[in-house]
């Protein structure tokens, strides 16, 4: 059917064949092509169609629309029929996304690789915490003042919420470097792959939300995993494995406070005032615990061994890559249950993200394995690899039931 539309020069009191031989004095030469009613435009009291040449090599190289919302959109910003160029990440996604979890991982090590070196010159992991969080907060600041992004105003009442949430954060992230420095790496994440249990535990025991038998189940190899490993980690201290295990009750109190503190506040921003937060959290133990180390002899023996400029160098370094990679792993996390990670998490499904992260722990324990030359014996290997595959296995299930929600709600 052939979609008919008033001239800008018509009468609207004009009638139908006076229209229509007016419009084809008009324009005696286009061909209108037929158009869905949705691409109609409406101004003021007249209809017109969002006529499409059918010669035109523009109209061919357009997408065919997949929503009725798309096709207004489209002929809304060009009545012409002329297509808006697609940009790289619409046209490769695959590759988009595939960044992403590349640059997810390659922070990860780094961090993970660097953060363990420093320990070897200086041994004082809580004011390396206060560098990594010192670093993060310049960052922001930065950012800011450039408004990229543009910082976002906060409240008292958003202020309240964060707080607890920045304090878990806080206490995680100084034992997760207290066990850094203790005990290998390989090790301290091998312990940490029993966060999922104590999410669990939390889900079921402090926010009241049943945890699925299956679930249970999938968390059996993963604590013995960890019991195995534990027992031959050539490693192992009790100042590590316990500073690790505090690590992930912490980071567990953290998601349930980020659950109840709803906030429409981009996770950019989110994650900036929680670091600064965590700053003035992180500052008084460090002096208590390591100022008069410090004083004493901590920095001249640091700068003796390698130097100011290595060794200031080194931690903008580990701060930045601790930075950039917590946006990527607990931006998004902290604002779905708190910046390239909230890319990663909404390219992808929630079960392609679970495996990602299970990847990611794999890429850390090998690498740091190979770069630090850590003997384990056959005893830890095993260990190890059966708290992988638990974690993995868990993620998959956790991932299928969020999966199978999201499809009832939106039925």
């Amino acid at each position: 059917m052939t979609a008919v539309g008033v001239l800008p020069g018509a009468t609207a009191g004009a009638s139908l064949p006076q229209r229509l031989r007016l419009h084809r004095r008009a324009a005696p030469s286009l061909a209108a092509a037929s158009v869905p009613d949705a691409a109609r435009l409406v101004r003021g009291r007249q209809l017109r169609p969002a006529v499409l040449l059918a010669s035109s090599p523009a109209s061919a190289s357009l997408p065919r629309p997949a929503t009725s919302q798309q096709r207004l959109a489209a002929a809304a910003s060009d009545s012409a029929g002329e297509a808006k160029p697609q940009g790289f990440a619409e046209r490769y996604p695959t590759l988009v996304t595939g960044f992403f979890f590349f640059l997810w991982y390659f922070l990860n090590v780094i961090f993970n690789i660097l953060n363990k070196k420093i320990f070897d010159y200086f041994p004082y992991p809580y004011f390396v915490s206060v560098s990594h969080l010192f670093v993060g907060v310049l960052y922001c600041l930065v950012g800011w003042s450039f408004g990229f992004p543009k910082r976002a105003p906060i409240n008292s009442a958003l202020l309240k919420q964060l707080v607890p949430v920045a304090v878990c954060h806080a206490i995680g992230h100084v034992t997760s470097t207290v066990s850094f420095a203790a005990v290998a790496v390989s090790f301290a994440h091998t312990i940490k792959a029993l966060e999922p249990f104590f999410n669990a535990a939390a889900s079921q025991f402090i926010l009241g939300q049943p945890v699925p038998l299956t679930l249970w189940l999938s968390l059996l190899p993963v604590v013995i995993g960890v019991s195995v490993a534990s027992l031959t980690e050539l490693s192992f201290n009790w100042t590590g494995f316990i500073n690790a295990m505090i690590s992930n009750i912490s980071f567990t109190y953290r998601s349930i406070y980020s659950k109840k503190a709803m906030t429409d506040m981009d996770s950019t921003n989110l994650y900036a005032y929680i670091s600064i937060i965590a700053l003035f959290v992180c500052i008084p133990p460090a002096l208590i615990i390591e100022g008069p180390q410090l004083v004493q002899h901590g920095f001249k023996d640091a700068i003796a061994k390698v130097g100011l400029t290595k060794l200031v160098g080194n931690f903008f370094l580990v701060g930045l890559f601790y930075h950039l990679y917590n946006q990527l792993a607990h931006g998004a996390q902290i604002l779905a249950v708190m910046e390239v990670a909230t890319n990663t998490l909404e390219r992808v499904a929630p079960l392609s993200h679970a495996i990602g992260n299970v990847l990611k722990r794999v890429f850390v324990i090998g690498f740091s394995i190979i770069v630090f030359g850590n003997k384990i014996t056959t005893q830890t290997g095993i260990g190890t690899s059966i708290a992988i595959a638990g974690v993995a296995l868990y993620s998959f299930i956790k991932a299928k039931i969020e999966e199978e929600k999201r499809q009832i709600k939106s039925a």
